[in-house]
């Protein structure tokens, strides 16, 4: 599968990096994660899988229980307790890094890349930004689902209490998140060309061809529309004609303005 992905300067030197959603994807049942606890141990034990395999699918297990009861709190009644907690884990989320949603982004089911960027960029620095954020995402990520894992026994003691053990939903989802961005940094990483071709293009002084795996191609429509930005960053109009073109999430990209 190629994912589409959108590089661009959004405020001075801050850049933002996402991927095009896809319209249909969301309609697409996968059909694989099992929905009961004894369909999941059926599948666990039927089947001889190597041990990431069955921890993938006990990830995906996990997850797919999460966005269920999202959304039951999304749809509860206004002024519940429900709707109270779903207010609060919107909070959180606004909290999460545009560069963690962007690497999730990055399945395992991805087999290939390709990049719009606006043609005043060099591809190279492209390249090495994307390799720059990927080569990150596997130290940070690493570290905090190390963490996270660390802090689950812990917040699983306040099940005792009448009250929703929110700080236990939240680490596991955070948990969660932190497995994905580790195997969307890992994925993006073998994705990219090496470092040694970015050499060799620059030392040969001509074009080489491209990776299969990864294709530059530089967008004319991304540049006229980048030609609006002033020293505060592009505005929130532009980033909206920019999501609309690339079908972006706004949200995520209004996030890498917002940074501090």
């Amino acid at each position: 599968m190629r994912a589409r992905l959108v590089v661009f300067p959004i405020k001075g030197r801050k850049w933002c990096f996402s991927r095009s959603v896809d319209p249909f994807a969301a309609q697409t049942p996968s059909g694989v994660t099992p929905t009961t606890v004894r369909g999941l141990w059926k599948k666990l034990s039927s089947e001889s899988k190597p041990i990431n395999a069955n921890a993938e699918l006990l990830v995906d297990f996990i997850s797919d229980k999460m966005n269920k009861a999202w959304t039951g709190l999304e749809k509860a009644p206004e002024g519940s307790m429900k709707n109270k907690i779903h207010g609060l884990g919107l909070k959180l989320l606004a909290r999460v890094k545009p560069s963690e949603i962007f690497l999730k982004s990055i399945s395992k089911e991805v087999t290939s890349i390709q990049v719009s960027y606006p043609p005043s960029l060099d591809p190279r620095l492209v390249r090495r930004r994307l390799r720059h954020i990927a080569m990150s995402g596997t130290i940070l990520h690493k570290k905090y689902l190390i963490g996270s894992v660390t802090l689950l026994p812990l917040t699983s003691a306040f099940m005792v209490l009448p009250l929703p053990n929110i700080p236990f939903f939240w680490v596991l989802f955070r948990t969660y998140s932190h497995w994905r961005a580790l195997q969307g940094s890992e994925q993006l990483l073998k994705l990219l060309p090496n470092q040694t071709d970015d050499a060799d293009e620059r030392n040969n002084n001509k074009k080489k061809p491209q990776s299969p795996t990864c294709v530059l191609l530089p967008s004319e429509e991304l540049c006229k529309l980048l030609g609006e930005a002033s020293e505060e960053g592009l505005s929130e109009e532009t980033i909206v004609e920019i999501c609309k073109l690339f079908h972006l999430n706004k949200i995520d990209v209004l996030k890498y303005r917002n940074l501090v």
